[in-house]
């Protein structure tokens, strides 16, 4: 059976996972090119070459951990974050008004990030590890062109951070060179991002090398009212009711732990009613357990529901699992794993 990513010969003789194996994966991801489920893929298999700052970076700077920077070992060494939370933009008429006043930055410890929100992400997870993993030609085979008028896709990005990612997965899809501002290979690609941290959200929109295309909110996606009239307004300008694709990368663990297991259920409930096709890279478990001992370690109060999780173990089963026997969801593919330990899964909804 085809499989685009061509697999170290090591790896050929490893056993599937146990939960992939008990899934049952879509034709549709056969039929795409895209095979079986990937095996795990190390972080010393996936190597291309390219070094990972674990590798590089001085014992006098901050160390990099899965899901954050860790406490420094060295003196005088201080991140500048943003607070913590602002209270979300609230909707009037339909749009998204603007925080009023300014959000005053903190010193902070490296790590202290309770919501996912680290002001550098991409320093220490740069968007060309998921990139290498997913055919720059997805969406045309998700979403060919059904007639001469060429139908916008659009995408929901939850938990963009300052949009490096977001940024890059537009031009990755659309297979656009630096420099380049379109592309008539795929159509109108319209990508809604979202993030919790107004600070990050204003980074974001600054930055952005194409905003007619990508539009950055803040957005509590827990807070039902502000998202359901949001994400209404967002589609109800192309006359839709659901995204055509939602990317949710390396977001759950953080809404697991700042609203326990009734929250991420909900949380992946919301976007399996919200989109066609899901594609989700779930934090494993040792990044649990890192980011509460990275509070611990600052003095800060512990996540409220860490010690009381039951949904624990392998996530990306756990997660898959929901998607597929609560949510109606099927397993297309799995692209493989980041060098940083973290599977890529595109689901699909029934029809």
């Amino acid at each position: 059976m085809y499989c685009p990513f061509p697999l170290n010969k090591s790896l050929k003789k490893k056993k599937k996972k146990k939960w992939m194996t008990s899934l049952k994966i879509d034709p549709l991801g056969m039929r795409l090119g895209f095979g079986e489920p990937s095996p795990h893929v190390s972080r010393a298999q996936a190597h291309t070459g390219r070094a990972h700052p674990a590798d590089l970076a001085p014992r006098a700077h901050a160390h990099w951990c899965r899901d954050g920077p860790r406490r420094p070992r060295g003196p005088g060494f201080r991140f500048r974050l943003p607070g913590l939370m602002a209270a979300p933009a609230e909707l009037a008429g339909g749009g998204v008004q603007e925080a009023a006043g300014t959000v005053e930055e903190r010193v902070l410890e490296p790590g202290a990030a309770p919501f996912g929100n680290f002001p550098h992400y991409s320093r220490f997870h740069p968007p060309e590890q998921r990139l290498r993993l997913l055919p720059p030609e997805l969406l045309r085979r998700l979403f060919p062109p059904e007639g001469p008028e060429k139908r916008a896709i659009l995408g929901l990005d939850v938990g963009c951070n300052s949009g490096d990612l977001s940024v890059a997965l537009y031009k990755h899809f659309l297979s656009l060179r630096d420099g380049e501002t379109c592309s008539d290979a795929l159509g109108d690609l319209r990508l809604l991002c979202c993030d919790i941290d107004p600070v990050l959200v204003a980074r974001a929109e600054k930055e952005c090398p194409f905003p007619d295309a990508l539009t950055f909110v803040t957005l509590d996606f827990m807070n039902q009212r502000t998202r359901k009239a949001l994400l209404s307004s967002f589609l109800s300008q192309f006359g839709r009711s659901v995204f055509d694709i939602g990317f949710c990368m390396s977001v759950t663990m953080w809404i697991h732990l700042n609203h326990g297991d009734r929250g991420l259920r909900e949380f992946l409930a919301h976007l399996a009613s919200l989109c066609r096709y899901l594609l989700v890279e779930p934090q494993p478990w040792k990044c649990y357990r890192a980011a509460a001992r990275r509070l611990r370690k600052l003095g800060l109060h512990d996540f409220d529901h860490f010690q009381s999780l039951a949904i624990r173990g392998d996530m990306a089963e756990q997660i898959g699992q929901i998607l597929t026997q609560e949510h109606g969801m099927e397993l297309v593919c799995c692209f493989g794993n980041t060098s940083w330990d973290r599977s890529l899964l595109l689901f699909r909804a029934k029809p």
